[in-house]
């Protein structure tokens, strides 16, 4: 799972009209951030079954 973007901090865009200003990245990132937390919670990951103590002695 990837974190969540932060948005760029007050110093870091320029306004200087960039082609790729840092707001766009942050904006691309954060939805792509969100379709894989869409796809997370859509397909959850079944839980893991803990081996019991028999099974641990045979590995």
């Amino acid at each position: 799972m990837i974190e969540k973007p932060l948005p760029p901090g007050d110093y870091e865009c320029c306004e200087s009209g960039c082609d790729r200003c840092v707001w766009d990245i942050y904006r691309e990132d954060l939805q792509e951030w969100e379709a894989a937390q869409k796809a997370a919670n859509a397909n959850p990951e079944p839980p893991q079954a803990t081996p019991t103590i028999s099974e641990q002695k045979n590995s």
